[in-house]
């Protein structure tokens, strides 16, 4: 998705920063495409970081997302915290 970045709200960010810090498995629901159906990964958050000037965090396999692509972290909605 090659939109303008748009930062999430602070609170959520923080919850992402506890599960990184407790280094505990989480689940990830978000999407990166408009208009498709929500994809889900697990596992655990090793690093938030800029690239770019957009904020993404990246988990112990590897695997990255944009924060802003995120729909949801273990049920918790990222529209709850807006």
């Amino acid at each position: 998705m090659a939109t303008d970045y748009q930062p999430i709200n602070c609170s959520f960010y923080d919850e992402l920063e506890a599960l990184a810090t407790s280094r505990q498995r989480c689940t990830l629901v978000y999407r990166t495409e408009p208009d498709t159906p929500p994809s889900t990964y697990s596992g655990v958050i090793t690093d938030l970081f800029l690239r770019d000037k957009v904020e993404y965090l990246r988990l112990e396999d590897g695997f990255e997302v944009r924060l802003d692509n995120l729909l949801a972290v273990d049920d918790k909605e990222l529209r709850d915290y807006c």
